[in-house]
């Protein structure tokens, strides 16, 4: 291995070490680390994307590293955008930055901002692709998985606790998702607030709860105010009963698995955490639709 080869692969492996601190907070945006190198190899700027309608990786990268950019290589995560959303195109920040280089692990699926690569390309760049692209598709593979297959990515904790005693591990879990999905049996039986516990650092995720017809206790803990909740019914005339509650009927039909994860994709919910079992679990199980289990069915 030469030594611009290992400078290149210890960037991007420090690249996807950054994405990861993101995770829980950039949805319906992908967790996104860049590293850039100045003309000796050296790192010079660093930075990772943070939440949708803030700095993009590169552009916090590439402010930090100032004009040691110039002439230098970025290593990002996912190939940079090449559209103008909240934030401008990361390709052409790349381009006005001076890099001579472009290194990526994974491109982007999402028609919208990919194209990057060509872009840089075009414009006199020298872009590499596909390195460390199984380790950044590890890292990113919620938001991955939900871009290929339009729905999100299904977590689903087959521990089988659903009270406050749960360890931190599993808060952890919780932070890192969009949604924790539940249905109404476990509400009625073990009440849990489907939050993260004070003090923990994190985004509360959005608590859904699938009632199939069964109506929740008007003091479900589920239905204070610490993070916004989803009850997901049949017919939507069961608001009145359901106050602290936003009610999601979608279509007006009944709420198949799949119709389920196509609306909270909609919402731009990207993962969804799924926890106890019952009759929930093997529905979705059975729709194909599990993409990772975890507890004793461990199956990272």
């Amino acid at each position: 291995m030469t030594q611009d080869h290992r400078a290149v692969v210890d960037a991007m492996r420090q690249a996807i070490g950054l994405s990861r601190r993101a995770l829980g907070w950039t949805s319906p945006n992908p967790i996104v680390g860049c590293v850039v190198l100045d003309r000796t190899g050296s790192v010079a700027g660093t930075g990772y994307h943070r939440g949708a309608g803030r700095p993009h990786a590169e552009v916090l990268a590439l402010a930090e590293a100032g004009r040691r950019a110039e002439g230098g290589t970025a290593l990002v995560t996912l190939e940079p955008c090449a559209h103008t959303g909240r934030t401008g195109p990361c390709a052409l920040a790349l381009r006005e930055a001076g890099v001579a280089r472009v290194v990526y692990a994974v491109p982007d699926p999402n028609p919208t901002a990919a194209g990057g690569a060509a872009y840089l390309r075009a414009a006199g760049i020298e872009v590499i692709g596909d390195v460390l692209r199984m380790e950044a598709e590890h890292a990113n593979r919620m938001w991955l998985t939900a871009v290929r297959r339009r729905r999100p990515f299904v977590t689903w904790n087959f521990t089988g606790a659903t009270d406050e005693r749960r360890p931190a591990a599993e808060y952890a879990l919780r932070g890192t998702h969009d949604a924790v999905l539940v249905g109404a049996d476990t509400i009625r039986a073990d009440d849990p607030q489907m939050g993260l516990p004070a003090g923990m650092s994190g985004r509360p995720p959005i608590r859904v709860v699938l009632m199939s017809g069964k109506r929740l206790p008007q003091q479900a803990r589920v239905l204070d105010d610490s993070a916004p909740t989803l009850v997901a019914v049949d017919e939507a005339d069961q608001a009145a009963m359901l106050p602290g509650a936003e009610v999601m009927s979608p279509h007006g039909t009944g709420l198949s698995p799949m119709t389920l994860l196509s609306e909270l994709y909609a919402r731009g919910v990207r993962s969804v955490l799924m926890e106890g079992g019952g009759g929930l679990a093997p529905s979705f199980a059975l729709a194909g639709l599990v993409d990772r289990t975890v507890g004793r069915l461990d199956r990272a």
